[in-house]
């Protein structure tokens, strides 16, 4: 028998672009906009589906959001953890993309 989407440990995040990064749920679930878009009772489609689809974010953008999600899953218990290395041209999106996912 086949799992659900909505019992599946990953999910597919989906750029405005078309670009698509498949990463742990429980990662994905640090942005409180993806948790309640894949809460099954939201009755969204996401929560059937696991999949995510951010227009308004490029993929280059998703790309660090979701690297910084698994960074973070990573080191969750951990302390004195060193920062993310982050190009300086993608500060200002990356700001809107965490504040659009409430991370």
């Amino acid at each position: 028998m086949a799992s659900s989407a909505a019992d599946s440990e990953f999910v597919t995040l989906v750029s405005g672009d078309g670009f698509e990064f498949v990463l742990p749920r429980s990662a994905a679930c640090v942005s409180g906009t993806i948790r309640r878009m894949l809460d099954p009772s939201s009755k969204f489609a996401e929560a059937l589906t696991g999949r995510c689809t951010l227009e308004n974010i490029s993929g280059i953008v998703l790309e660090k959001v979701c690297e910084y999600f698994c960074y973070n899953e990573k080191n969750k218990n951990q302390s004195n953890v060193p920062d993310m290395e982050i190009p300086a041209e993608l500060c200002l999106e990356l700001l809107m993309a965490a504040d659009y996912l409430d991370t």
